[in-house]
């Protein structure tokens, strides 16, 4: 049987790699055959898994200095029952690729926007004059550097080197400790993880009603890593809320926890339970060229 993971492309991309890395640990798993499938956005590869097209997607989710992925978030939302079944939290290392020969050639710099955003401070110091174009992934506009060395590209070392192309500045981040968290999401939901991720709605706009969903896991000591809001897009100033949280949804104290923020919510989703896979699992090449 061939395991299929869709992830954002084409080669070269964080998603590959996270990607690569859940790959080995398969592989670590047992005799699983494994294959990667491209996708041209970070949605196509959700709507792939919730089509049955494939059996699981990676996607980033959160990033350490522009925080949240929304589309991710939205998505995991609509399309829930897809469940989070492991977390890979990947260090990002951002280049500037191009053949120009200084930074004053340069006329166009082409990346996905968290990539842009990650490195503003950089760009606004070396490349003011610059204009800033958003592709759909880091490595959309690698096959056409060569042709004209008025553009660059915000991507990986790594794939500089899958493409052999030219790193002009290394390591343009903003800040270095930059990683981003991406979930493994497939369709069997797990119940025996160490991290607990959830989403709601409230019934009204009362006062108190989100200090009383969330006092159900104070009471019972139960650590929330994180909470974050998003818009249900049926009326301004209407949320629904994401929360991350510490446990494993066989415990019962757990398990008391979610009946009683049942009775609070006006919609409660479980999005899953799951394990972070170790970081010390290398990364593999890819085969695939640009198109």
């Amino acid at each position: 049987m061939t395991i299929k993971i869709a992830h954002l492309g084409p080669a070269g991309t964080n998603a590959e790699a996270a990607a690569f890395i859940y790959q080995e640990w398969l592989h670590g798993e047992g005799p699983n055959s494994v294959e990667l499938a491209p996708c041209q956005s970070i949605a196509q590869s959700l709507y792939t898994l919730a089509q049955g097209d494939v059996d699981l997607a990676v996607v980033p989710v959160e990033n350490s200095i522009q925080g949240s992925v929304a589309i991710s978030l939205d998505l995991v939302w609509e399309l829930h029952p897809l469940s989070i079944c492991h977390q890979i939290i990947l260090p990002i290392h951002h280049a500037l690729i191009s053949f120009a020969a200084n930074f004053g050639e340069i006329r166009e710099v082409h990346s996905h926007p968290q990539a842009l955003a990650q490195c503003q401070r950089w760009l606004e110091t070396h490349l003011h004059h610059a204009a800033l174009l958003e592709a759909k992934s880091t490595t959309a506009i690698l096959g056409q550097l060569e042709m004209d060395r008025g553009l660059a590209a915000i991507a990986s070392p790594r794939a500089a080197q899958l493409y052999d192309l030219p790193i002009l500045a290394d390591t343009i981040n903003d800040f270095p400790q930059n990683c981003t968290r991406f979930w493994v999401l497939g369709k069997q939901e797990e119940t025996d993880g160490e991290l607990i991720s959830l989403a709601f709605t409230l019934p009204a706009k009362i006062p108190g009603v989100l200090v009383a969903a969330l006092e159900v896991f104070a009471r019972r000591k139960i650590n929330l890593s994180r909470i974050e809001s998003r818009p249900t897009k049926r009326s301004l100033g209407e949320y629904l809320f994401f929360v991350d949280l510490e446990g494993c949804l066989t415990d019962q104290r757990l398990q008391d926890a979610l009946a009683e923020l049942q009775t609070h919510t006006e919609i409660l989703k479980i999005l899953g339970n799951y394990r972070t896979i170790p970081q010390s699992i290398p990364i593999g090449k890819s085969p695939q060229a640009i198109e």
